[in-house]
């Protein structure tokens, strides 16, 4: 059919003969997929703040489950992929398991994704953003979205993550990176505070000491030049 299926018979009632295109069906849809994720999570908690990572299986992320993945935090401002689902290898071009979630941003935004990845551990909150993949030689234009939800592990503290990654374009070459675009924070507890993303700390945690030099030696004028030089001292490592 060559992508595309023609409505057969004759214009009837003054409407023509209308052309559908196979690829404007089948495309993600961003916000269904994006709320269909958070209502599993919330459906996870049970009385609690944050569900645990136990509480996730394959079977309840069945509607989302090609778009899904879970984290694991490694550092601060830094998390790998436990498990991810086949849109993000697809994107990849390569098994994520194992790779970082920057892997899958832009050089200039993986600091400002890392700021913002540490607030969904550390507030903990829920937060999406927009993305944006630019056009480039044989990559078409890609808009998509990001959630991720903060998770407990098994010891009992906030370091994983369940989320969902959704772009809407052809792919085209891989692998295929994103721009950050506007993010948006919710507390995990109606009304609680929300973290605002910091830029992360850069060298040492402590600050230089500041440079003095050395106090001079008084030279005495009444010294001679041979008396002055039996003052200086060799020193070697030997």
């Amino acid at each position: 059919m060559q992508g595309m299926i023609e409505d057969e018979g004759r214009e009837t009632a003054g409407t023509p003969d209308r052309v559908l295109r196979l690829s404007d069906f089948g495309q993600p849809q961003p916000g269904r997929v994006i709320a269909e994720m958070r209502a599993y999570w919330s459906s996870l908690r049970q009385g609690r703040s944050i569900p645990s990572r136990a509480d996730v299986t394959p079977l309840g992320l069945q509607a989302t489950l090609d778009f899904a993945f879970i984290l694991e935090r490694i550092a601060p401002g830094a998390a790998r992929f436990r498990l991810a689902g086949k849109h993000l290898i697809d994107l990849l071009g390569m098994e994520a398991r194992g790779m970082p979630l920057c892997a899958l941003m832009n050089p200039g935004f993986r600091g400002r994704l890392s700021d913002v990845l540490e607030t969904v551990f550390q507030g903990p909150q829920i937060v999406e953003a927009d993305l944006i993949s630019p056009a480039g030689y044989g990559r078409p234009e890609l808009t998509g979205k990001l959630l991720l939800l903060p998770l407990r592990s098994d010891l009992g503290d906030v370091t994983r993550a369940l989320g969902c990654l959704v772009s809407v374009g052809e792919v085209g070459a891989v692998p295929r990176r994103f721009d950050l675009g506007a993010e948006r924070a919710d507390a995990v507890i109606e009304g609680g505070r929300v973290l605002v993303p910091s830029p992360s700390a850069l060298g040492m945690a402590e600050p230089p000491a500041t440079w003095r030099p050395a106090p001079r030696l008084p030279v005495l004028e009444e010294e001679t030049p041979e008396e002055r030089r039996a003052r200086f001292r060799v020193i070697s490592n030997d």
